[in-house]
């Protein structure tokens, strides 16, 4: 592996013209593909397998023309100074409102409230839902222009109107200045670490050319696999912050090469072939973890770890092929401003001697048990909110009061109880029935009877009068746990209902049921697909390192940092403390993808840290380092630019909390504060402590399985013979000219 990657590095760095060509043209030809690509369709979330799904996807075979998911506007009516809704004036301006919106181009129905008894018990507040034909994204702009003035009309009269659902909600940005917030912080990072402007642009620079090239890529390719924004933004985040990271590790080996006294052609192979053998397995770590992703069995899901697993080894390529090349243009500017002052300088004293990653990692040798019981203790205390866990997925009530949604969501459960905010969907399969309406009238008799509902609507039977829909509305708010109970109850007692009505059967869906389902279908999938990623993770570690207990260890230190992040994403977006630091309106249950989410790309992520900063201290064991000495030189080599890279990778993260989507600001949160405990508690603490107390035990490899692994020769053993390091008696090539 590192004899592979020294000539490819020592190839891009000759034919650098060539290479830094073949690249600009691949972002232009996936530039121009994108340009001319149609816009990609609506990527409607949907969940195979689940009851929930197979409701929507009935209603929408029996009731052609109306589909399923189709937007709705429920607008809630409360009358002024405690007037009554049903008082003439009142009642004749929403009327107004119910006729002028069932004229709309795109309006599938709009409900009478005092027709369909949707009025409050003391007559205070009223809705009508208004349901479209279409999904919230093809809504035309006269139709929603057309709603929005005839609901002007019933405030003019008087009353306090709000909207809720989807019509008319103004989707909020995915990321904003997430970005640019992150490349500055990168930025200022790396040019604190490297001292030299032009070290810092080069992994900037490959970087944002990499997520020019990912981000294209899923425009021109959005309608044909149905890739979203969304799907973009994690591609964005993942592929921004790995192709920062792996040319930071390939740009510092490169100029700790040159302090060695290679000439600039040798350095970039050397540099491509030890760290760029780190950056291949930490990237495979990543693949893994994002395409494993495909496990959990949500479209969705899938389309994003698979986009962002190809930018992730985009960026592998590029720190592999691109940044060997552009160091060929300038081999000295990278370098800092005494090295290329210095012109006799030699950095194997520098090598050798001490910093502050030594230092650091000299007192944990010296004190491991101390620093380990603080390391795990910390991060235990850190993970205990997580015991109390709640998913689902927040809806209009963690808006900001600021919103007309929340106003709605807030009227409806004053006026009519927290429930109405989330009724259940009942869908009735009446074709085998003999008799449709009877025997829809007798589960929808069941269901009002249950404990835990509060009112049934009429059923609305399709064309063919062989299938029903009504709702049915809960006591509690959509997100309580007797709400999730009260579901369950319903569809255990299906077998009893079902049998006085002579072959109809029916299932619960509507957003609220789809919220529990998608929950508990995420938790069933995430014990299988933790072992599936840790699992391969082992095996690839079990290469990098050729030992037993590294590659344990590693896999056990990530779930303490995991552990510790979803605790503290629960202690501030479910139980809200610190919550209005960061912009969140209303805390609430925490997104049902996010633990999956965040084992996922957590998981990659450090891994990254453990490849890049074990293999140091592999390296320096294999050439004769103690265990102990090899911690410390480990830490020496690599600590500040794994400093470096967290911090980068934070900034990254940080960017999105100030997105106005919750869910790619709670993932911006877990990641950032996931990086943080991984990098700086994990890797630089707990690592070092443990491998300490091992001591040559770390190391250990049964010969049997030594004899079975191929050697893939991460640390670079091959070429340290091959191309051992410039003596004192060696013509300096520090500023050599390059050929």
């Amino acid at each position: 592996m590192a004899t592979l990657l020294y000539r490819l590095g020592r190839t891009a760095f000759r034919w650098r013209w060539f290479v830094t060509l073949l690249w600009v043209a691949v972002l232009g030809a996936v530039g121009f593909a994108a340009a001319k690509a149609p816009a990609a369709p609506d990527d409607g979330f949907t969940m195979p397998g689940i009851e929930s799904q197979r409701a929507f996807d009935l209603l929408e075979q029996r009731f052609p023309g109306t589909a399923a998911d189709g937007a709705s506007a429920r607008i809630v009516f409360v009358a002024p100074n405690g007037e009554k809704v049903t008082a003439t004036e009142n009642r004749a301006a929403i009327e107004k409102l119910v006729t002028e919106a069932a004229d709309g181009s795109q309006v599938a129905s709009a409900v009478d409230p005092f027709a369909a008894q949707a009025v409050s018990k003391d007559a205070s507040t009223a809705y009508s839902t208004v349901t479209f034909k279409v999904k919230a994204d093809d809504l035309t702009g006269a139709a929603k222009t057309h709603l929005e003035r005839a609901i002007d009309t019933a405030r003019d009269a008087g009353l306090t109107v709000e909207v809720g659902g989807d019509a008319l909600t103004t989707q909020p940005a995915a990321g904003g200045s997430a970005e640019a917030i992150g490349i500055a912080i990168a930025a200022v990072v790396l040019l604190i670490t490297f001292g030299s402007l032009a070290a810092a642009g080069l992994p900037l620079l490959t970087a944002i050319l990499g997520v020019g090239i990912s981000m294209s890529a899923v425009l021109a390719l959005g309608s044909a696999f149905g890739l979203s924004e969304t799907t973009g933004t994690l591609a964005t985040m993942l592929g921004l912050a790995c192709g920062i990271d792996y040319a930071l590790f390939v740009v510092s080996r490169y100029r700790e090469e040159r302090e060695k006294g290679h000439t600039p052609r040798e350095a970039a192979g050397l540099a491509a072939g030890t760290a760029g053998s780190a950056v291949v397995f930490a990237g495979l770590t990543v693949v893994i973890a994002l395409a494993g992703l495909s496990v959990v069995g949500i479209p969705m899901l899938t389309k994003m770890g698979l986009a962002a697993a190809g930018a992730v080894l985009l960026s592998v390529l590029i720190s592999l092929t691109l940044v060997p090349a552009v160091l060929g243009f300038w081999p000295n500017a990278v370098l800092s401003r005494r090295d290329r002052k210095n012109k006799a300088h030699r950095g194997k004293d520098k090598a050798n001697g001490e910093n502050g990653g030594s230092r650091w990692a000299r007192l944990v040798v010296r004190r491991p048990i101390p620093v380990l019981l603080l390391g795990v203790v910390g991060l235990g205390a850190m993970a205990l909110p997580a015991l109390n866990l709640q998913l689902g997925m927040p809806g209009d009530e963690a808006k900001s009061t600021a919103t007309t949604e929340r106003r709605a969501y807030d009227d409806l459960a004053q006026g009519f109880g927290p429930g109405f905010n989330g009724p259940l969907t009942i869908v009735v399969d009446a074709k085998k029935a003999d008799d449709a309406k009877s025997a829809v009238a007798t589960i929808s008799k069941e269901i009002a009877a249950t404990d835990g509902v509060v009112s049934v609507s009429p059923a609305r039977f399709n064309s063919a009068g062989d299938t029903a829909v009504f709702s049915a509305t809960p006591a509690t708010s959509p997100t309580d746990e007797k709400t999730k109970q009260l579901v369950q109850t319903i569809r255990d007692e299906r077998a009893g209902i079902e049998s006085g009505t002579s072959g109809a059967s029916f299932e619960v869906t509507g957003t609220t049921a789809l919220n529990i389902d998608v929950a508990q279908k995420v938790q069933d999938a995430l014990i299988p697909y933790l072992a599936l990623v840790v699992g391969l993770a082992i095996v690839l570690l079990l290469l990098v390192f050729r030992s037993l207990l590294v590659p344990l260890k590693a896999a056990l230190g990530f779930l303490l940092s995991v552990l510790a992040a979803l605790g503290a994403v629960v202690a501030v977006f479910q139980q809200g403390h610190g919550a209005s630091l960061l912009g969140v309106d209303q805390t609430g249950p925490i997104m049902s993808l996010m633990p999956i989410f965040l084992v996922g790309i957590v998981f990659g992520l450090a891994m990254d840290y453990e490849v890049f900063l074990v293999s140091r201290m592999r390296e320096a064991y294999v050439h004769g380092d103690g265990p102990g000495q090899a911690i410390v030189s480990g830490f020496r080599h690599s600590a500040r630019v794994v400093v470096a890279a967290a911090l980068i990778m934070m900034a990254v993260f940080s960017g999105f909390i100030g997105a106005g989507a919750s869910m790619i600001k709670m993932i911006g949160f877990g990641l950032a504060i996931a990086v943080l405990f991984d990098a700086f508690v994990v890797r630089m603490a707990i690592v070092p402590a443990v491998l300490s107390l091992l001591g040559n035990k770390a190391w250990y490899l049964p010969r049997w399985l030594d004899r079975i692994l191929p050697r893939m020769d991460v640390e670079g053993e091959a070429l340290s013979r091959k191309v051992p390091a410039p003596t004192a008696d060696t013509p300096t090539a520090h500023l050599t000219p390059v050929p």
